[in-house]
């Protein structure tokens, strides 16, 4: 990735992360890539808007999408995990499957419990569903983030839980769910009879040769009730094509989906599968070098905030939690940072519990635009501070 960018060019962008950024404004806040897609993805799109874009061959077998096919090949590449292609799912985006499967499996006033602090759009689908959100908090410790597994048996029994939502890497704080913890919540899913939907859309983008451990591989047990969500929407860079996956393992939710109309839930574009497979196929190369720019900034962002700013480094992903309690900025530091610092972060109270006093910054984007950004915090919170 250059480091030679033109932040007005950036602000002719048409995607929502800069035209809505505002005036002046340097937008770290929704989780949308600078970088340009991949060549192949960009190569292969051309060559489809030049050529054909009538029906895809796929088009009179709705039940076999070729990304079925090349997600379980993926699976099996990356982590060794035998998925049956005919047990995948093809969908627009995560927030559908979610929808689709709560809706299917779980009644109004069923409890639902998710670590907290959480993605703002699966808390706002719990309540706009009228589900009962049980928060698992998530626990700061000298090395990270965690949680109390002894804690989230006792809430999940005492509130009757129906179902697990878990965000793996999490977001927003960027922790990678161990072998031990993911066990550890496949024994509880197992004993309270939890079906899982594991949102594993931030699992390519590790850290430091990290290697992400879907819950599904623990066993068939585990597998047997998970409904596991990805994409390559994150990975790169895609979310505008609007296409992901689900591999449904838990036969409960396959026959629920059965019994819909077969297009009750629309289907993905033809260029949003054929941009998918490319980038799974082809995409090697630019996702290691995405990477590499990836683990850079974020270790500038840790060497590079303001004093009375803390943040764990994240496992996973270009979020950055941030913790600005310190520094007596209120319940919702980004407000005073799009105002003093002209930087849009996200507002840490929309995660829900554990959020207030926080803000989450997205560092996916070229190095002088983050040196901007970084450099403008430090300002505001200077001046603050010596007010």
């Amino acid at each position: 990735m250059s480091d030679l960018v033109d932040i007005e060019v950036l602000r002719q962008r048409v995607g929502i992360k800069w035209a809505r950024a505002g005036a002046g404004v340097l937008p770290g806040w929704i989780a949308d890539m600078d970088f340009p897609v991949p060549e192949p993805v960009q190569a292969v799109l051309r060559r489809a808007a030049e050529g054909d874009l009538g029906y895809p061959a796929w088009e009179d077998r709705p039940d076999r999408n070729p990304l079925q096919e090349a997600f379980a090949d993926r699976m099996r590449e990356l982590y060794d995990l035998a998925l049956d292609p005919d047990d995948v799912y093809v969908f627009t985006e995560l927030i559908q499957v979610l929808q689709i499967v709560l809706q299917l499996m779980t009644r109004p006033g069923d409890a639902v419990a998710m670590h907290t602090p959480a993605y703002p759009p699966f808390l706002k689908t719990l309540e706009d569903m009228g589900r009962r959100l049980v928060p698992i908090p998530m626990i700061e410790g000298a090395d990270g983030w965690t949680f109390d597994a002894e804690r989230m048996a006792k809430d999940i029994h005492e509130n009757d839980c129906r179902a697990l939502i878990l965000v793996n890497p999490n977001n927003p704080t960027g922790h990678m769910f161990d072998s031990a913890e993911l066990s550890a919540i496949a024994e509880i899913a197992g004993r309270h009879d939890l079906f899982v939907i594991s949102d594993e859309i931030h699992s390519e983008l590790t850290h430091e040769r990290r290697r992400h451990l879907p819950i599904a591989s623990l066993g068939a047990e585990i597998a047997g009730r998970t409904v596991t969500l990805n994409s390559a929407s994150k990975a790169f860079n895609l979310a505008g094509l609007r296409c992901c996956v689900a591999h449904v393992g838990d036969s409960r939710v396959r026959a629920a989906l059965a019994a819909q109309p077969p297009l009750m839930y629309g289907q993905v574009s033809a260029l949003s599968v054929l941009a998918t497979c490319t980038a799974w196929r082809e995409g090697a190369e630019w996702l290691a070098q995405t990477r590499r720019v990836l683990t850079e900034n974020r270790d500038l962002v840790a060497e590079s905030l303001p004093p009375g700013i803390r943040f764990h480094r994240p496992e996973a992903s270009y979020l950055a939690w941030l913790d600005c309690r310190a520094l007596e900025l209120g319940q919702d530091p980004a407000a005073f940072f799009l105002e003093q610092a002209k930087v849009r972060l996200l507002p840490g109270p929309d995660f829900g519990p554990g959020g207030a006093g926080f803000a989450r910054l997205n560092f996916a984007t070229f190095r002088p635009v983050l040196e901007d950004m970084l450099g403008r915090l430090h300002t505001a919170v200077e001046k603050h501070v010596n007010r």
